[in-house]
């Protein structure tokens, strides 16, 4: 009798730790995550134990080189939750993918300068006139985001040339070793170097919002993981309440994460917290910014990495955000 009062103890308290505890254990894909700007909430996420505040069990994030990597990623391993440039998104939905872009994380392109030697002659964009300015591969964002500097600076397509370098880090070699004037440089890369070179101009100060990453998720995926979707963003959220409030401890945890120095971490989290493009912040909560997200449409255009028209009301799906945030801004 005993023991079978003890089983039926141990059962019960098996079954009310399983209802207290978090959601099944479950990855994410983060395009870039340990690389670039746009991931960062997400160690601060994972650190804080904002994941699981919100009652899930986020094992790992699953990075890639790009986003087309990244969504591939997100499809073949069933995962519920990517954050994706969206160009990328929008391609595959074209193509036949059932996608849903479900949160607007990174609103701005404030990540980039545009840099040159110190001993450069080149002060100012119409100086880039006759210049080889890098981009990373064709179709890119930077390859879209040089044209448009090209624009502004009242230049003409053929004043100056375009040099595709294959990724950031080489662009910094073909920079340092001449075979391109000017190197597109985000962060953090711009705060490891930028004792090394003098930027000429940032997004921040020279160009609109463009919605440069996106959450997305599977209609599937959407059906069956609604719970752990919205705990995601909400996760994400105060990550980027954290960071804009303790910015210090917020680049600590990223230098972590992202096998940076201290110093590094907190002048990258610092730098774009405190940016604003047009009133614009960086990090979003997850709000979109429909004006932005049409400018990226167009921009990605302009390289052909998108084509036809584009219907956002038909794929972006609002229902996993906060009720204060649903509503576009």
């Amino acid at each position: 009798m005993k023991f079978y009062l003890s089983s039926r103890l141990l059962t019960a308290a098996a079954l009310l730790l399983g209802l207290c505890s978090p959601t099944t254990a479950q990855q994410i894909a983060v395009g870039n995550f340990g690389v670039s700007a746009n991931g960062m909430p997400y160690a601060v996420a994972m650190d804080k134990g904002f994941f699981r505040e919100e009652g899930i069990n986020v094992t790992g994030i699953i990075s890639s080189a790009g986003g087309g990597t990244s969504l591939r990623n997100m499809l073949a391993g069933g995962v519920p939750y990517g954050e994706v440039n969206p160009g990328v998104v929008i391609a595959a939905i074209q193509q036949g993918a059932d996608l849903r872009i479900i949160s607007d994380n990174v609103l701005t392109v404030a990540e980039f300068v545009w840099a040159v030697k110190l001993d450069s002659p080149i002060k100012t964009l119409a100086d880039m006139k006759g210049r080889k300015i890098g981009y990373t591969n064709p179709r890119s964002t930077s390859q879209a985001l040089a044209q448009m500097l090209v624009q502004k600076a009242g230049l003409k397509p053929g004043d100056v040339e375009l040099v595709r370098t294959g990724g950031f880090g080489e662009g910094l070699t073909a920079l340092g070793g001449g075979i391109i004037d000017v190197a597109p440089i985000p962060e953090p890369l711009w705060s490891q170097h930028k004792g090394s070179y003098r930027a000429i101009v940032s997004a921040a100060e020279m160009l609109p919002p463009l919605t440069n990453v996106v959450g997305v998720t599977t209609a599937n995926m959407a059906a069956e993981k609604g719970d752990f979707i919205r705990a995601v963003i909400r996760a994400r959220r105060k990550a980027v309440a954290f960071m804009i409030s303790k910015p210090e401890e917020a680049g600590v945890i990223v230098a972590k994460h992202y096998n940076l120095t201290k110093e590094v971490g907190i002048a990258s989290v610092k730098n774009l917290t405190t940016s604003r493009t047009q009133g614009v912040e960086y990090w979003g909560s997850g709000q979109f910014n429909l004006e932005g997200l049409k400018r990226m449409v167009e921009l990605q255009k302009s390289v052909g990495a998108l084509t036809g028209d584009v219907d956002l009301n038909r794929i972006i799906d609002t229902q996993f955000l906060p009720e204060d945030i649903r509503k576009p801004r």
